[in-house]
């Protein structure tokens, strides 16, 4: 059990059945009256945030939430193949599990799997990924304008905004959070 004056931000706790996590917390003392703490709390299933208000002495049971590297393997349909670092066991998950992030994954990157009393409901991927551009439209000479883009597909599939001097084959990295090009890749 957890009193709601010991959250700090990342804890996870159990609320009604829910599995909340501390993203933004604020011990009040007011002139008048009880202390109290105001707190910014995630969904860690659905993602949805709230903003609500605790007695410091309330307690909530803490949650588990078990984080576990996995390795991309393939796709069937709907079913999405990871693969246990350890056993080596597959273990099929459906693409509700995925965020929109997972477009950049390839097969072998290493995600981690998120998961709740047995139960999965989450994929982190890789902040940063190196992929190769497969088709763009050729750049042209002399043609320095900045900030100007054009789009590229990678590897995986996915279409991303570079500048105009990326070609096909250019190896470039991108960020997974936000979508947008970073730079060419050093690798």
């Amino acid at each position: 059990m957890i009193s709601a004056g010991e959250f700090r931000n990342g804890i996870t706790f159990d609320m009604d059945g829910k599995v909340m996590q501390v993203v933004e917390f604020q011990h009040v003392k007011p002139g008048k009256g009880a202390a109290f703490v105001r707190v910014k709390m995630k969904n860690v299933i659905t993602g949805g945030v709230t903003e609500t208000s605790f007695n410091p002495t309330a307690k909530f049971p803490t949650a588990y939430v078990e984080r576990k590297k996995m390795e991309y393997s393939y796709n069937d349909g709907s079913l999405y193949y990871f693969m246990d670092q350890e056993t080596y066991e597959l273990e099929p998950l459906d693409a509700s599990a995925l965020d929109d992030s997972f477009k950049f994954v390839k097969e072998n990157d290493i995600c981690t799997i998120m998961s709740y009393k047995g139960k999965v409901f989450g994929v982190e991927v890789p902040n940063f990924v190196d992929l190769v551009v497969t088709e763009t439209e050729p750049g042209f000479a002399g043609n320095t304008a900045t900030n100007v883009t054009k789009p590229a597909t990678v590897e995986t599939g996915a279409e991303v905004k570079v500048p105009l001097f990326i070609n096909e084959g250019d190896k470039i990295q991108i960020d997974t959070r936000t979508g947008e090009y970073l730079g060419r890749s050093k690798a």
